[in-house]
């Protein structure tokens, strides 16, 4: 079993930036596959970023391509999530999930996924 749980979320003003962490208890990260998704208010969870711990794959949603990177702390099994140049858009609850790592990379549907964090709110002012 894998718990995760997220932080760093908050308000920032457009074009400022937020990191985001998703630290996993119960199992190390090294042989999976680690999603973020959003969910805005009124609107469906959406696809984000996929990476897969072995390796550094990694793989963006176009919305924030080029804003958006991870990077991993083995040490902490922690993942991360920095957005840069955030924009009043990006305003969503942002989930950290996981999976086994398999054959095929991205993952980009929720069913993909076993375990979910409880999400973390950002928050964008123009």
């Amino acid at each position: 079993q894998v718990q995760l749980v997220e932080s760093g979320g908050g308000l920032v003003q457009a074009g400022g930036s937020l990191r985001l962490s998703c630290a996993a208890s119960g199992r190390t990260f090294s042989s999976y596959d680690l999603g973020w998704f959003r969910q805005a208010p009124g609107k469906e969870r959406e696809f984000v970023a996929a990476i897969r711990w072995s390796g550094g794959r990694q793989f963006y949603a176009d919305s924030v391509k080029g804003r958006f990177s991870s990077s991993m702390n083995n040490a902490k099994n922690t993942v991360y999530l920095q957005m840069n140049n955030l924009k009043p858009e990006d305003t969503a609850v942002y989930y950290c999930a996981a999976r086994v790592g398999s054959g095929w990379f991205p993952a980009v549907y929720e069913t993909d996924y076993t375990y979910w964090g409880q999400g973390t709110q950002v928050t964008v002012s123009s």
